[in-house]
C-alpha cells in the first residue's frame, strides 16, 4: 500500500519541524521503538492472518478457502487438545475433545486434506502449536514437498513457546530441560532446511488471558525469550544465526494507548537485551516482529454484538503499537466457535481498519505524544524490574519451577476480577448498561458424530500401514532421544512410514519423562 504520507515528511511537515530525540530514534532504527522497517504500513500492510481450526481437516480446510477468497492475507491453525498435548483421537484422555476447540491433526494424512488446494509455497502459514511443534512443523514440511513445494520456500511460525504452558496453559508433556532440548533442535533445523521459517512465537498472549498486567505480560514474555537464546547458545548456535527467525506473540486488550505502548516498549527493551546482555551483533537480532491478537477473556456471553466494537479498537491498538500480522476475534467466540459469518466480519474489521482509515498512512502516528511515551518508558521501566527480578530467582525456568510467575498472575488476575465485581472496572453489558434479555446470537456447533468418525479414520490408517516399519523408524526416535542427535531426521522417518502424533510423542516419553506441575 503506497501512501502520501513518509516518516520524513511526517516529523517535519505534518509537525511543523518536530524531530523524535535521540533516544526515541526512527522506525527502522534501533532501538526500534517506533518500528521494525523503516516505512511500515506504507510500504506494505500487516498480514491479515485469521485464526481457524475446528472440527476435522476438511471442514477447517473449507473455512482456510473461504478466508483466503475474502481477502486474508495468511493462514493461522487453531488445533484442538488431544493435538497439542500429543495424544491420538482415540486416546482415552482425549474423549469428549476431539475437534473442539481446533482442528483434529492424527496423521500426515489429516494434514494432506487440511491443506488440499493451498499453495503452500505462496500461502504464510502460523501455526499454534507447543509441544508438539516439531511433530506439526514435519507433517507441514512433507505436504509441501509431496506438491512439488521445496522446503526452503515455507514461509510461517509455528508457536513452539512451552515456558508460557508451565505458567499459563498447561499444553506441556515433557520437563522444562528435554522440552528446550526439542526447541534448539528445532532451531537448528529450520536454520539447514527451512531457512525462512520463523522457529517460535514466544507468547506473551496466553500470560495476558492468564490475567497478567500489561507489564507483566512483557517481562514474562521476554524473559522466556531469554531462556530460549541462552538455550540455543548453550546449545552451540550461534545467536545470530537463530535469532532473526524468533518471532512474538502478544494480545491486543481494552487500554487504547497502554497496549499500543506497550508494543513499542517491548520492541525497545528487547533491543536493548539483545544486544546489551546476549551480545548479538546483528540488527535483524535486535529486531522484535511480532503478531498480535486481540483479546479472548475481554469477550463477554452478554450483549456479544458489543464485542465487534471492543475488538474493533484491540484491533487499532496493535495496527498504532506497529504489528507484523493481526488477527481480529469473532464477536461470538464467548458463546462458542466462530461461525462463518462472524470469522468475514472478524476479517472485515480488519480490511476497514486498513483501507478506510488512514491509520497506516503514516509510520508511528503516536511517536512524540507526552502520554504514551510516558507509558512506553513506564511499561519498560516496569518490566525491567520484573526481569531483574527473575534473574535473581536464576532465570525463566528456574522462576517457573519457584512459581514465581503464576503467583504474580494470580495476584493481578484477582485484583482485576474483584475490581470488575466491586464495577470500579466498568464492562459494558455486565457490570453497566445491562439488559435484561441479551442479544441472541447462531452457536456454531460441532457434529457429536465427527470424533467417531475421526478414530474410524484414524484406525483405517494404522490398518494399511507397515506396523513393523512404524516400530522400527520408533525405536530409533527413541534411541536418538538418548544421544545428542537432531530429533527432527527421525521424527519426519517416523511420520513418513505412518506414526501418529501420539505415537511419536510417546516414543520420548521413556527418556524424557513426564511433567507433573509441583502440589
Amino acid at each position: 500500500m503506497e501512501s502520501e504520507h513518509h516518516s520524513d515528511e511526517y516529523t517535519q511537515a505534518d509537525l511543523g519541524g518536530w524531530e523524535p530525540d535521540e533516544a526515541l530514534g526512527a522506525a527502522g532504527s534501533y532501538p526500534f521503538t517506533r518500528g521494525p522497517y523503516p516505512s511500515m504500513y506504507t510500504g506494505r500492510l500487516w498480514t491479515m492472518r485469521q485464526y481457524a481450526g475446528f472440527g476435522d481437516a476438511a471442514a477447517t480446510n473449507e473455512r482456510f478457502r473461504s478466508l483466503l477468497d475474502a481477502g486474508q492475507t495468511g493462514l493461522s491453525v487453531a488445533f484442538d487438545l488431544p493435538t497439542q498435548m500429543g495424544l491420538d483421537s482415540d486416546a482415552p484422555l482425549a474423549a469428549g475433545e476431539v475437534g473442539k476447540v481446533g482442528v483434529a491433526i492424527d496423521t500426515v494424512d489429516d494434514m494432506r486434506v487440511l491443506f488440499d488446494r493451498i499453495d503452500l509455497g505462496t500461502v504464510s502459514t502460523s501455526m499454534t502449536i507447543n509441544a508438539t511443534a516439531a511433530i506439526l512443523l514435519l507433517m507441514y514440511q512433507i505436504v509441501a514437498e509431496e506438491n512439488g513445494v521445496k522446503a526452503k520456500d515455507l514461509r510461517g511460525t509455528i508457536q513452539n513457546d512451552v515456558l508460557k504452558e508451565y505458567i499459563a496453559r498447561g499444553t506441556y508433556i515433557y520437563p522444562a530441560a528435554p522440552s528446550l532440548r526439542l526447541i534448539t533442535d528445532i532451531f537448528a533445523y529450520c536454520a539447514a532446511e527451512i531457512p525462512n521459517w520463523n522457529t517460535i512465537s514466544i507468547s506473551g498472549y496466553h500470560i495476558r488471558e492468564a490475567g497478567s498486567t500489561t507489564a507483566q505480560e512483557v517481562a514474562f514474555t521476554i524473559a522466556n525469550g531469554l531462556a530460549y537464546v541462552d538455550a540455543a547458545v548453550a546449545a552451540e548456535i550461534a545467536v545470530d544465526d537463530f535469532a532473526p527467525r524468533l518471532s512474538f506473540f502478544w494480545n491486543a486488550h481494552n487500554g487504547l494507548f497502554e497496549e499500543a505502548a506497550k508494543y513499542r516498549a517491548a520492541r525497545r527493551l528487547w533491543a536493548r537485551l539483545m544486544r546489551e546482555r546476549v551480545g548479538a551483533t546483528s540488527e535483524s537480532s535486535w529486531k522484535m516482529r511480532f503478531h498480535t491478537q486481540t483479546a479472548g477473556s475481554s469477550l463477554t456471553a452478554q450483549q456479544p454484538l458489543n464485542n465487534v466494537v471492543r475488538t474493533a479498537y484491540q484491533a487499532l491498538a496493535a495496527v498504532l503499537g506497529g504489528t507484523q500480522s493481526l488477527h481480529t476475534n469473532s464477536f461470538d467466540e464467548a458463546l462458542g466457535l466462530p461461525t462463518n459469518e462472524s470469522a468475514m466480519l472478524a476479517l472485515r474489521t480488519q480490511q476497514v481498519l486498513a483501507y478506510e482509515t488512514g491509520v497506516a498512512d503514516v509510520v508511528d502516528p503516536l511517536a512524540g505524544s507526552y502520554y504514551v511515551e510516558s507509558l512506553t518508558d513506564r511499561i519498560e521501566d516496569e518490566a525491567m524490574a520484573l526481569i531483574e527480578r527473575i534473574d535473581e530467582l536464576g532465570g525463566a525456568v528456574a522462576a517457573i519451577e519457584e512459581g514465581f510467575q503464576q503467583r504474580e498472575i494470580e495476584a493481578a488476575a484477582y485484583a482485576y476480577a474483584r475490581s470488575v465485581d466491586a464495577s470500579d472496572t466498568v464492562v459494558v453489558g455486565v457490570n453497566r448498561f445491562t439488559e435484561e434479555e441479551d442479544q441472541q446470537s447462531d452457536v456454531m456447533r460441532i457434529d457429536p458424530e465427527l470424533e467417531r468418525r475421526q478414530i474410524d479414520a484414524l484406525v483405517e490408517r494404522r490398518a494399511k500401514r507397515s506396523n513393523a516399519a512404524v516400530v522400527t523408524a520408533l525405536d530409533d526416535l527413541t534411541e536418538a532421544a538418548n544421544t545428542s542427535d537432531n530429533l527432527l531426521y527421525p521424527m519426519k522417518a517416523a511420520l513418513l512410514a505412518g506414526a501418529t502424533i501420539g505415537e511419536v510423542s510417546e516414543a520420548l516419553v521413556p527418556v524424557f519423562g513426564r511433567y507433573r506441575p509441583a502440589g
